[in-house]
């Protein structure tokens, strides 16, 4: 059976709001859900970007949905702390705490000062990330130089069940490199021949483990305010791999979007405002090779997008995707 999870943008939502709006997911139907962890929006009209750790541990304790992230380790964040912060939610929360960790982007990671590196130097550093954190949590003293430098770092409070270390990955290449090392593949929703290929890529390489898709929908009571809704806050956020991977503030996205219509959100954007094209669109998903899914209104109200969901969704789910 595939999971479905409620995605929570901190991007676009302040923390107590986009904690409210968790529990009302979970009332709606959602098992599971998952939220970015930036420093910076992907625009000034989002205005918003909470600290992802501090809100996760109140996310866990006031829900009993699972939870995951998407974490950057190696530049704005060190290894040993990430490591220590899994630990201690899966600690909290056995079982129910996972983390996809990438290769970051600049607009989050060049608050350091330090050079931002080239993707393959950045994929290096993320594999050097990924081994002291794994070796964190199995109770060793890493000490490590290269990339990063730890010095006989040690995490105390374990956890008993591992949490997962969920490769992220956009491209077909990046996506075959995580299997060598990932517990899973996380990845986000594009055109069905892309989508398969990156999946494809996973598992071709060996990766046995969940494949989980994130995907951008913007739903409201008409299409043209779903689509409006799209548009104010997602027109930064269309652009492809290394631009949106290399820009380092909101009014660098805010500029590039400048000349960004309506109709180009779509390429991006799941835009509906009934169930039908919405249970196609999971269905294609999981025709991909997905195994959780996560779908994230790009809005900043979901009453309508979680009444749809409740009402005339996840009813049929189990009948019409799964048949």
């Amino acid at each position: 059976m595939t999971t479905y999870g409620f995605h929570c943008s901190h991007e676009e939502i302040g923390p107590r709001a986009l904690l409210d709006w968790a529990k009302k997911a979970e009332q709606a139907g959602f098992t599971a859900a998952m939220c970015s962890d930036h420093l910076a929006p992907w625009s000034h009209r989002q205005g918003e970007s909470g600290f992802a750790w501090s809100w996760l541990g109140s996310a866990l304790e006031g829900t009993d949905m699972s939870f995951g992230v998407v974490n950057a380790p190696g530049q704005r964040y060190h290894p040993v702390i990430i490591a220590q912060a899994i630990a201690t939610l899966g600690q909290l929360y056995p079982g129910r705490f996972w983390a996809a960790l990438g290769s970051g982007e600049a607009m989050n990671e060049h608050i350091t000062g330090e050079r931002w590196p080239s993707k393959p130097e950045r994929n290096e550093r993320l594999l050097e990330c990924v081994t002291i954190i794994r070796a964190l949590l199995n109770g060793e003293e890493v000490s490590h130089r290269g990339h990063v430098t730890v010095d006989r770092a040690r995490v105390y409070s374990l956890p008993e069940v591992q949490p997962l270390l969920i490769g992220a990955a956009v491209t077909k290449e990046t996506a075959g490199w995580v299997a060598s090392w990932a517990d899973g593949l996380a990845t986000i929703a594009q055109p069905e021949e892309k989508l398969r290929e990156v999946i494809g890529a996973y598992r071709d390489a060996g990766g046995t483990g969940e494949v989980t898709v994130q995907t951008h929908l913007s739903v409201a009571s008409t299409r043209e305010a779903a689509l409006a809704e799209a548009f104010d806050q997602w027109a930064s956020n269309i652009f492809s791999p290394p631009l949106c991977w290399d820009l380092e503030t909101p009014e660098a996205f805010d500029e590039a979007s400048r000349y960004v219509e309506p109709k180009d959100v779509e390429g991006s954007v799941f835009v509906t405002a009934e169930a039908p094209p919405l249970l196609d669109h999971v269905a294609m998903l999981e025709r991909c090779g997905a195994d959780r899914v996560y779908l994230h209104n790009v809005g900043t109200e979901h009453d309508y997008f979680l009444g749809l969901m409740a009402n005339e969704v996840f009813p049929q789910l189990n009948t019409e995707v799964h048949a």
